[in-house]
């Protein structure tokens, strides 16, 4: 049954990974777009913290935690753990003068981990690294007359991951993942005068790929009792990833739409045709307490240096970097996860809180994001599989400055299912 499940998923993964929309953000604008949660629901409802590992979870965010995949469940080789996860987020978008809201769903992660031995396991996966999709209308009266830009975007940079971790020590585990950035950034910029018959476009696309790497070390002995401390340091190296650019620049008819004239731009005489993006590396380190199975409560804190980025060729006016930094706080807690009694006692119970600096200056305002999380784990049978549900209300950017307030309802789903 677990298998069909997994082969349904994947068909509709790839069906439609390509084709979603991440984000209806403005701040995708920036940067290379609206950068993705990269945990699975049950770490994202922990505020998105990565340092708690057991034997039964992928978790996405640290590849030494797939040491511990198969450990206490069969201390052997043999555990196949399949993972995917979708959401649902309603945006309420606000400027000082008007409000609109929308709403996008959209695949979060498809991955596989599997023990392959005592203290070793692997994994693999595939899922959205950022999403652009904008659509801005700025007018103004310059000259007496008034001159409309509408700004659209789309596309976004998909991440394809292999995950290997194992325990070098007991409650010792080391684990590094590769990971494999692509995809298309596209953005069109309108402009149009009043009572004048033709308008002119900028279009530009970037093909943009590259690698980085993630390395993490996981420390989790027992403290007192069945209380363990759990302790991580993760580094997620600088992303060099290489764009192929292009450019139009044209006029329409502003009562039909269509072009009237088209040029493609020279951008190898203006050293453009092929630009790097350099993603600063980002250091993470988090610390938790808990019984395995039982409950947790833990920390993270992760700062990049955002000061160093710059897109050359996607680059906008209005917008500096600054460091970046990231504080989050969760736990879970499950009543009696051996209950032969009570399928409520079996349940996961999750919370947690993040808040995050995300190192953009937009008309010198800091954009910051705060989230506040919560969710469910349901068993599935008496497997160690689940069902697991998450909620996250969030608030980012701010009204000031001719800026937009992000106010969102995130709905998750997510399976986990062991073999």
């Amino acid at each position: 049954m677990i298998r069909k499940i997994v082969i349904a998923i994947v068909y509709i993964t790839t069906v439609g990974m390509y084709a979603q929309d991440g984000t209806v953000s403005p701040y995708s604008f920036f940067g290379i777009g609206d950068l993705r949660n990269e945990s699975t629901v049950e770490n994202q409802m922990m505020g998105g913290i990565g340092v708690y590992a057991d034997s039964v979870h992928i978790n996405l965010k640290n590849p030494a935690a797939f040491g511990k995949l198969g450990l206490e469940v069969m201390d052997r080789e043999g555990l196949v753990t399949y993972t995917a996860g979708v959401s649902n987020k309603q945006y309420t978008l606000k400027s000082f003068t008007e409000e609109e809201q929308s709403s996008i769903t959209s695949l979060d992660y498809l991955a596989l981990g599997f023990s392959v031995g005592k203290g070793l396991g692997m994994g693999f996966g595939i899922m959205p690294y950022s999403s652009v999709g904008y659509n801005l209308v700025d007018e103004r009266t310059v000259s007496g007359n008034s001159l409309t830009n509408v700004y659209s975007g789309e596309g976004g940079l998909t991440r394809a991951f292999y995950s290997v971790g194992y325990e070098v020590l007991k409650d010792l585990s080391i684990g590094a993942t590769v990971n494999f950035n692509f995809g298309t950034l596209e953005s069109e910029r309108l402009q149009q005068i009043e009572d004048v018959q033709f308008g002119t476009f900028d279009r530009r696309s970037s093909r943009v790929n590259g690698f980085d790497f993630n390395y993490a070390l996981n420390y989790s002995p027992i403290i007192k009792g069945r209380n363990r401390l759990h302790t991580s340091i993760r580094v997620n190296t600088q992303g060099n990833l290489v764009s192929t650019n292009d450019r139009q620049l044209g006029s329409f008819s502003v009562s039909t739409g269509g072009n009237i004239e088209e040029l493609e731009v020279d951008l190898v005489s203006q050293n453009l045709k092929n630009t790097e993006l350099k993603i600063p590396t980002t250091t993470t380190l988090g610390i938790g307490y808990g019984e395995d199975y039982k409950w947790f409560v833990g920390a993270e804190y992760s700062f990049q240096e955002m000061s160093s980025f710059e897109n050359v060729f996607l680059g906008a006016d209005n917008i500096a970097y600054e460091d970046a930094s990231s504080f989050a706080l969760g736990a879970f807690i499950t009543p009696e996860h051996g209950s032969f009694t009570s399928y409520f006692k079996r349940v996961t119970y999750r919370a947690g809180l993040r808040l995050d600096k995300t190192g953009m200056l937009v008309n010198d305002v800091d954009i910051n994001n705060f989230g506040i999380t919560f969710g469910l784990g349901l068993p599935l049978g008496r497997s160690f599989s689940n069902l697991n549900l998450g909620f996250e209300f969030g608030k980012r950017g701010t009204t000031r400055a001719n800026l937009i307030e992000e106010s969102y309802f995130k709905f998750n789903v997510g399976l986990s299912l062991n073999d």
